[in-house]
């Protein structure tokens, strides 16, 4: 019945500076790709914002809950907040206009869109405007303390659940109408107060009471994430109570990495609760090549001859796009198959192919805060890839001129340069145990000096690896010079630090011309000259001192005030040439 696209965190890592043009041309694509259900969760805060400001809540209050542009995903799941904010009314203004044209967009094409709903989160204002009101403090959410996270939750008992989950979404329906399908999660990576079943019915009972309160046809699309994310307190007894807290039928899961880590098989299909089959695959809009082919070709019909079965659709939800789009194609081309397709014929193997339980998150040297303990590990032959290089440059001739070969081209050699720098790293760290100074001195030297500037020059020759691309959409959104920098602050930092201390440092790392040289290129000068430093003086690498030492850097990059430049510069054949010419093994 359904095939399903978009995950909550793009609507932060990829979608966070859309204008309309932008949205226009992805709606185009899910039309084009058959997608027929999508949540449109654009301009939310504006319409929180008048519920708060209509239950009592003053600005600053309001300010110090919702979190900068960059960062929103989390806030609405009751992750974060205030972080990278406030909000200035400019922003609720245009994401307003937006939601107008993406709502009006996707249902004039056929698709049911999603709408936001209430979870229980609230700000703290909250208990000021009602000092009876019975809410509880989260904990702290991933590496953040309760400066920016430790959010209220509403007891679902409580009678402002209803006054306030009510209230949003008939404000919402009255502002963008419905199709009756809502989005809400409650327990998003965060250990509910109690583990006892009747507590967990309560909440999904209470959150889905207040949508039919505003919606008596009401459908609530919960995120299967926290079951497979947490699953010591999720056992059988606690997921069935969360899920027999709605009628069947009237919920539909997300089995949100179902290509790796299936829930339906251990909880008896959602014990009767729908089911859509998903793909993640990606984690923080890493670039990087990956797959799971095998896994995906399989998985759904698997699922559809589950004993019992109630699975109703097949999705894709990476946390970030524009990366691997041969995946997505065949994900999409399952949607519609009676069994599975031939995969040679999709020529998908090796470095699309990871087998087991396969977590794509690039941890690849090049883009993690260098260590004595970094890992290397591949899950396919480095060799494919080189080849993949040499063969598509020598088609270059013929080829040269098509914009999709070029991209391909980019990201083949971007690749194979990812690979190279684990290559030297591995000899740098080898040097350096084995006090081999020369050695050092030149294993870092080719890394610092050439490899990473000749990335840099190669992902800058294309507008999609543009690190100046990000910071320039962040920039048009704003209608300040004042605004212009914080939102440039937040687009940064996401890539970089994720938070004020490196909080989750490099989650979101993109291979960006501008970055490479500037981020990851002068972590790994530092790195390497600390080391020789530390041959030099016979006195021992400490990491700690290290991490403190680069974290000034790495701060300093988000504070550079440089302006990188969002258009392509130099002739990607050429440069891709060069590299291949210095370093193919």
């Amino acid at each position: 019945r359904y095939r399903y696209y978009q995950n909550v965190c793009a609507q932060s890592y990829s979608f966070a500076w859309w204008d309309w043009a932008r949205w226009e041309r992805e709606i185009d694509w899910m039309a084009l790709s058959g997608i027929n259900l999508a949540p449109a969760f654009a301009g939310q805060e504006a319409v929180w914002q008048r519920v708060y400001r209509n239950l009592g809540l003053n600005q600053s209050e309001i300010d110090k809950y919702f979190t900068g542009p960059a960062f929103l995903a989390w806030n609405r799941m009751g992750n974060l907040r205030r972080w990278a904010g406030p909000l200035p009314p400019a922003w609720h203004f245009k994401q307003l206009y937006l939601q107008y044209r993406i709502v009006e967009r996707m249902r004039s094409l056929g698709m049911t869109t999603v709408l936001p709903a209430f979870a229980g989160h609230v700000p703290q204002g909250i208990l000021r405007v009602f000092p009876r009101v019975n809410a509880t403090r989260l904990g702290h959410w991933s590496h953040f303390d309760c400066t920016y996270s430790c959010i209220y939750l509403l007891d679902p008992e409580d009678p402002m659940f209803q006054v306030i989950g009510t209230l949003f979404l008939k404000e919402l329906i009255k502002e963008f109408g419905t199709d009756h399908v809502y989005s809400a999660d409650t327990f998003n990576e965060m250990t509910p107060l109690s583990s006892e079943p009747a507590y967990l019915s309560r909440v999904s009972n209470a959150v889905f009471r207040s949508m039919t309160g505003a919606d008596p046809k009401a459908l609530w699309l919960m995120q299967g994430w926290l079951f497979q994310h947490q699953p010591d307190f999720w056992q059988p007894a606690q997921v069935r109570a969360l899920l027999h807290g709605v009628p069947l039928g009237r919920m539909i899961v997300l089995d949100l990495f179902a290509e790796s880590k299936p829930v339906y098989q251990w909880t008896e299909s959602f014990y009767g609760q729908p089911f859509i089959w998903c793909m993640l695959h990606n984690f923080g809009g890493n670039h990087g090549l990956f797959g799971t082919v095998e896994a995906i070709n399989q998985g759904p019909f698997a699922a559809r001859r589950f004993p019992n079965s109630t699975m109703v659709g097949t999705g894709l939800v990476p946390e970030g796009i524009e990366q691997n789009d041969m995946v997505y194609e065949l994900m999409n081309e399952l949607g519609w198959r009676q069994e599975p397709l031939d995969l040679p014929s999709w020529v998908l193997r090796s470095v699309y192919n990871c087998t087991g339980v396969c977590v794509n998150h690039n941890r690849s040297p090049l883009v993690r805060r260098p260590s004595l303990r970094m890992d290397t590990e591949l899950w396919y032959n480095a060799s494919d890839v080189y080849e993949a290089w040499r063969l598509l440059l020598s088609a270059g001739a013929e080829l040269g001129s098509s914009p999709t070969f070029l991209y391909d081209l980019v990201d083949v050699t971007r690749q194979a340069a990812q690979q190279l720098v684990g290559d030297y790293y591995l000899s740098i760290r080898q040097a350096f145990q084995s006090r081999a100074l020369p050695e050092l001195l030149t294993a870092g030297g080719v890394l610092v000096y050439d490899l990473l500037p000749e990335l840099d020059s190669l992902l800058s020759s294309h507008g999609l690896f543009l690190l100046g691309r990000w910071l320039e959409s962040a920039r048009a959104v704003a209608t300040s010079d004042r605004e212009a920098e914080q939102y440039e602050l937040n687009a940064r930092n996401q890539v970089t630090l994720w938070g004020p201390s490196g909080n989750i440092l490099d989650y979101a790392n993109k291979q960006l011309g501008g970055l490479v040289l500037d981020y990851y290129a002068v972590r790994w000068s530092l790195f390497v000259s600390v080391l020789v430093e530390s041959l030099n003086s016979g006195r021992p690498f400490h990491q700690d001192q290290f991490n403190q030492a680069v974290f000034q850097v790495e701060r300093g990059f988000i504070y550079n005030k440089k302006r990188y430049p969002a258009v392509p510069a130099g002739d990607t054949m050429e440069i891709s040439r060069k590299l291949f010419l210095k370093y193919y093994p």
